[in-house]
């Protein structure tokens, strides 16, 4: 890979800020087209890291030196200072041939061709889908549990566990888990990996760095700044993954530290950004990520609303998986429940969907006031543990642990908190835009979340807006087929870079009024009820109180 007339570019780049929030590799990118006209500049996956630290040592003073390479215009080089009189010390590392991304467009198969692997890079799980880039169709999918879950069940925690010899046990357990399965679908299809000859990947900012072996750590620290947003195809024998070994690896782009590329998926999947009227996308995972917009205008955010909406909360939370409790009905008078289970029994836990559910339910029966506490009523479902007062959803010999299912004040607190997040995120959100929520006319819901809720259960606690049924949208991983639609589609990897960059976006760690519309969300469904007028009264119980005055 011959260089060709290696130039250099004196560079004055403005430090990042919460007003500016640029990644480091893409602010560097952004000041060579601003100031010498150059687009489209190839950064190296093996140069982001070095560059980065570079920039951030010389206080954003830098000297780059480009030439033009078989992968196009190439920064080679990124030195301290004024360094644009010296002669040119490097030479860029070969980065191997990878073969042309398909494009099936619209119209029809291609011909003869392998296979793609589309990857949603979940905190919590992986899904993998491999899809025939003849037809564009899926030939098999695969759902595990992301091995870092073992090193920390947050990003936050992922993020410290990251430092020295840490981000490579990271990346080598998240490549560990695609490999083995995709190893697993491939060996189901009797195929080789080297009919694999595309891949496209999709998470948040945190889990795309993890997976790439870029240092995460700027991404928790204000101003919360990444390493790089939109990185360039990568081979990917180098990186690890056990498919053809130049196969190109297409990392959806990022939009800020919280808003990932999995969002990015979603908006190519759902339509959003291309429709004329307003709509609200929401996915639900570790984080609340949150889009508002149109074909015209795109505003994003994200915030710490998802664990306990993810099963995270207290003993008796699970992520959506066989065996979960997805759906709760209970009688308001007896107080007997109903339960729907994911897969076959016996009950190991209750996931997101159940959680509302159980609380929306429990509420409208009384049992749950509207300051989030369980009231102290004389029945045998509610019981005194550990943790205080708690609501047997299932007796012992119904589980799989053989333990009772009880749902404590603890877990209730733990709920509350991040529907009032959520609900807090979405109004500071559709405030900064001068909307309210009767302007949207599609609320698209993502993710697991998504596929199992319940809107008007959902609504009854004050987690979503207190919209018409029909305006929720369930869009199931539409993270993943967002990826699986960029494996084919020249023209949605086009959309995609669009896409990214028509998102403004709100950081909300530092967002004043999150915190105070956040203390009015914590109530059910919030201390505004006329925001929440189809919400039923709760039913006034007369039952005797377990305790006297003063002992709640």
């Amino acid at each position: 890979m011959a260089e060709q007339n290696p130039r250099k570019y004196y560079l004055e780049l403005n430090p990042p800020s919460l007003a500016d929030n640029t990644a480091d590799i893409d602010r560097l990118r952004r000041a060579l087209r601003q100031e010498h006209g150059l687009d489209r500049v190839r950064v190296a996956l093996e140069k982001v890291q070095p560059f980065s630290a570079v920039l951030r040592r010389a206080n954003w003073r830098v000297t780059a030196t480009l030439a033009r390479t078989g992968q196009g215009l190439e920064l080679i080089d990124l030195e301290p200072g004024d360094a644009a009189g010296r002669p040119v010390r490097a030479r860029s590392t070969p980065a191997g041939d990878m073969l042309a991304l398909p494009d099936l467009g619209s119209a029809g198969p291609a011909g003869p061709g392998g296979l793609g692997l589309a990857l949603d890079l979940g905190t919590t799980s992986l899904a993998l889908e491999l899809i025939d880039l003849s037809q564009g169709q899926s030939a098999a999918r695969k759902v595990l549990t992301n091995p870092q879950t073992s090193l920390g069940a947050d990003i936050l925690t992922r993020i410290h566990q990251a430092r020295g010899e840490g981000l490579k046990r990271l990346q080598g357990l998240v490549l560990a888990g695609v490999n083995r399965g995709l190893e697993e679908m491939l060996e189901e299809l009797g195929l080789a990996a080297e009919r694999v000859t595309a891949v496209a990947a999709a998470g948040n900012t945190t889990m795309s760095h993890l997976f790439l072996g870029l240092d995460p750590a700027t991404i928790c620290r204000e101003p919360y700044i990444p390493l790089i947003n939109r990185l360039d195809p990568t081979p990917a024998g180098p990186l690890g993954l056990a498919v053809h070994p130049r196969a190109p690896v297409w990392v959806l782009p990022s939009v800020g530290s919280y808003l990932g590329g999995d969002v990015v998926a979603g908006l190519l999947a759902s339509g959003l950004a291309g429709r004329e009227e307003v709509s609200l996308f929401v996915d639900v995972g570790t984080n609340a990520e949150v889009v508002v917009g149109n074909r015209d205008w795109l505003m994003g955010t994200a915030g710490a609303a998802g664990p306990a909406l993810e099963g995270g909360v207290a003993r008796m939370g699970r992520p959506a998986g066989p065996g979960a409790v997805e759906r709760v009905r209970i009688d308001p008078r007896s107080l007997e429940p109903e339960i729907s289970l994911i897969g076959p029994g016996p009950a190991s836990g209750i996931c997101g969907s159940g959680l509302i559910d159980l609380v929306a339910e429990l509420f409208l029966a009384g049992v749950i006031d509207v300051q989030g506490k369980l009231v102290p009523l004389e029945h045998p479902r509610l019981v005194e543990t550990e943790d205080g007062l708690a609501f047997r959803l299932i007796e012992a010999g119904r589980t799989a642990s053989g333990q009772p299912l009880l749902f404590s004040q603890v877990d209730l607190d733990v709920l509350l908190r991040s529907k009032a997040a959520m609900y807090t995120i979405l109004t500071t959100l559709l405030d900064q835009v001068g909307l309210g929520f009767a302007d949207l006319t599609a609320v698209y819901v993502a993710g697991a979340f998504g596929q199992h809720i319940d809107p008007v259960q959902a609504v009854r606690i004050g987690l979503l807006p207190d919209l018409p049924p029909e305006r929720f949208i369930s869009l199931g991983n539409s993270s993943l087929a967002g990826a699986g639609r960029v494996l084919v589609s020249a023209r949605a990897r086009a959309e995609v870079e669009a896409i990214q960059e028509r998102i403004t976006y709100l950081e909300m760690n530092v967002n004043q009024e999150f915190m105070t519309r956040f203390s009015a969300a914590r109530f059910l469904p919030h201390t505004d009820r006329s925001l929440f007028p189809s919400v039923p009264q709760p039913l006034a119980r007369l039952e005797k109180r377990r305790f006297g005055p003063g002992r709640r």
